[in-house]
């Protein structure tokens, strides 16, 4: 037994002697070289110490961005070099020129080779700030961090004439369409065409010609932000030789169109801009302006701000009578007319049953006047059967309202709630003056909302519409109010304007024979006088 704690004894007197004589190889301290900013400084830190303790001993101060090798964290167990590199972030701001971009539209309006400038272009304006990284005072890398556009471009837009693969056809009167958001007009024939004006800017809200085709009545969007001004009101000489002239009128959405029979007067109805949907709400009003001379005169209140029944909001049609002593009036709960003379406001022919469309938008019942004035033709919305309630029904028919008896009698049913009806101007015949009434059939009248349409023309006392488009395979006409030649041609052809797939058609309510008129896919508006 004393010879097992003699051994136990041995044993552990040996490991003491091994650390002790570890102890005695392991340096107390060590040698760190730290180079920085272009010096070398030599240090002596404690074994075990690390890099960051080192850079203390040295007076070394870092900033966050700075880069140190090896890490601040390592262990120090044997002379080490440490490098400190400096680096450092610079930021700049610079104002860049933003190229514009030229863009060519085809136009058969033009004499091939024909070229006219739509839109001058304008460069744009960017401030950019960079980010610039130095080490040790020299650039190793930038970077774009931020840009903002003070100015954006504005490209350039030229219209190339192409030669018009549609042979030319006679017309009466003038005939103003809008494409590409400038403004043409032809008179005679097809062929004779000849540019309005060119702006590019053009909204298609407003698209009216006067009683006797001289002045062209127009609206073009706003270069102010839309929740501060949605568009402006213009007027220019269908001659093409004087300037457009800007009446001083915004924010016109719904109406505005020449009074007949009184010189030169416009009515119009103006909304509020707003930056929710549908950006704007509807004042309802009617407000007459003079133009004489070319220029626009006083005004006068037809009728005041109100809030235009329900889904007022909206807005309200009007239309007026051909002998411009009438003003018939449309919103989404009812149809009447207006006292033109400002004392009375309102007077009811029809209440409708509005229609609850379940978005930002309201559906106004569209109206036409009888071309002797004798009555309107309005679309109505009509009740459903089965569970669907009165006001999502999805029925629409085309009414006639008699004014002198102030009844209405359903014309023609289920035509969608698009049908646009279009009076011709009086024709005679044998019977005496007559009109044509011009109408849209939708295919779907369930769905009339998203539907394409047919167009039909009701004659004299016909009691069986025609139609007239599409031609067979065609898949139909977007919702669109025809226009009627002002006058029959020496032939006895009764002509109808419409658009099919963004192209001119005129099409003879007759015959039924088509002429296709352009061919850019651009046209948005109509109209003829």
């Amino acid at each position: 037994m004393p010879k097992v704690h003699s051994y136990i004894i041995i044993f552990f007197a040996g490991l003491f002697l091994a650390a002790c004589a570890g102890a005695s190889t392991q340096p107390a301290s060590l040698t760190a070289h730290v180079s920085v900013d272009g010096n070398l400084t030599t240090v002596s830190v404690t074994a075990g110490s690390t890099v960051q303790q080192a850079l203390e001993a040295a007076k070394v101060s870092l900033s966050q961005t700075d880069r140190v090798d090896p890490p601040l964290f390592t262990t120090l167990n044997q002379e080490t070099d440490i490098v400190v590199t400096r680096v450092r972030e610079e930021f700049e701001t610079q104002q860049v020129i933003v190229p514009f971009e030229r863009q060519e539209l085809r136009n058969e309006s033009l004499t091939a080779g024909e070229t006219r400038m739509v839109q001058a272009g304008q460069n744009g304006l960017n401030e950019i700030t960079i980010r610039h990284v130095l080490e040790n005072g020299v650039e190793t890398s930038n970077s774009i961090v931020s840009e903002t556009s003070l100015q954006e471009a504005i490209p350039e837009i030229v219209m190339i004439g192409v030669q018009s693969p549609f042979a030319p056809l006679t017309i009466p009167g003038k005939l103003a369409y809008l494409t590409g958001g400038n403004a043409w007009i032809m008179e005679s024939s097809t062929s004779n065409r000849k540019p309005l004006v060119t702006t590019g800017d053009l909204d298609g809200h407003i698209f009216s010609l006067s009683p006797d085709g001289k002045w062209l009545l127009f609206s073009r969007a706003s270069t102010l932000p839309a929740e501060r001004q949605i568009n402006t009101l213009w007027v220019v000489s269908t001659t093409g030789q004087l300037p457009a002239v800007d009446l001083g009128i915004s924010n016109v959405i719904h109406f505005a169109d020449w009074q007949p029979g009184t010189g030169y007067q416009i009515a119009y109805s103006t909304v509020e801009p707003r930056a929710a949907a549908p950006g704007w709400q509807a004042n309802n009003d009617v407000h007459l302006l003079e133009f004489r001379n070319g220029k626009p005169g006083r005004t006068f209140e037809i009728l005041g701000t109100n809030s235009g029944g329900i889904y007022g909001w909206w807005g309200t049609m009007f239309a007026w009578s051909p002998s411009g002593k009438s003003l018939a009036y449309a919103r989404p709960d009812e149809v009447g007319l207006v006292d033109v003379s400002g004392k009375t406001g309102l007077s009811r022919l029809l209440s409708i049953t509005p229609l609850s469309t379940h978005g930002d938008w309201a559906w106004t019942p569209l109206l036409a006047w009888a071309g002797d004035g004798s009555a309107l033709y309005v679309v109505t919305h009509s009740g459903s059967s089965g569970l669907i309630t009165p006001e999502e029904s999805p029925n629409f028919d085309l009414t006639r309202i008699d004014l002198a008896s102030k009844t209405g009698s359903t014309l023609v049913s289920q035509t969608g709630m698009f049908a646009y009806p279009s009076i011709s101007p009086l024709r005679d015949n044998e019977n005496g003056p007559d009109s044509e009434l011009a109408y849209l059939q939708a295919i779907f009248p369930a769905q009339s909302a998203t539907s394409r349409y047919r167009l039909m023309v009701l004659a004299g006392a016909a009691t069986e519409p025609r139609l007239l488009l599409p031609t067979e395979g065609q898949p139909g006409l977007d919702p669109q109010k025809p226009a009627w030649a002002p006058k029959l041609l020496e032939s006895g052809a009764d002509l109808l304007g419409i658009i099919d797939e963004g192209n001119l058609w005129i099409v003879d309510a007759l015959t039924e024979q088509l002429q296709q008129v352009t061919g850019d896919g651009l046209t948005l508006r109509i109209d003829w006088k």
